[in-house]
């Protein structure tokens, strides 16, 4: 069993910085992919940032330069570091991994989300 728990979120001012946390646990043999999403209310979710193994990242166009996605193999951990933030990245943030465990194929694991609030 996978499990994935975010962490870091909270009330931000305007132009403030913030680093979420997403630790992963459990019978896990392998990750490949990982990524950040979120969610505001009313709307559907999206894609923040996505990293492979290989290194590779990818941001959505509307936070290329503001937000950096980051991993930690040898301790499993997954980060967001949020600069300038604005009041329109509130919303609900969530940690997705590919992962492979001894009993499974990849599959995507998610986390429980973590409230990030702007304030202006």
């Amino acid at each position: 069993q996978v499990q994935l728990v975010e962490s870091g979120g909270g009330l931000v001012q305007t132009g403030g910085s913030l680093t979420l946390s997403c630790a992963a646990s459990g019978s896990i043999f392998s990750i490949s992919a990982l990524g950040w999403y979120r969610q505001a209310p009313g709307e559907e979710r999206g894609m923040v940032a996505a990293i492979f193994n290989s290194g590779t990242t990818y941001y959505a166009d509307s936070l290329k330069g503001r937000f950096t996605i980051s991993r930690d193999n040898a301790k499993n951990m997954l980060y967001l570091q949020m600069n300038s933030l604005k009041p329109e990245d509130t919303a609900m943030y969530y940690c997705a991994a590919e992962i492979t465990t001894a009993h499974s194929l990849p599959r995507w694991a998610w986390g429980q989300g973590t409230q990030v609030t702007g304030s202006s």
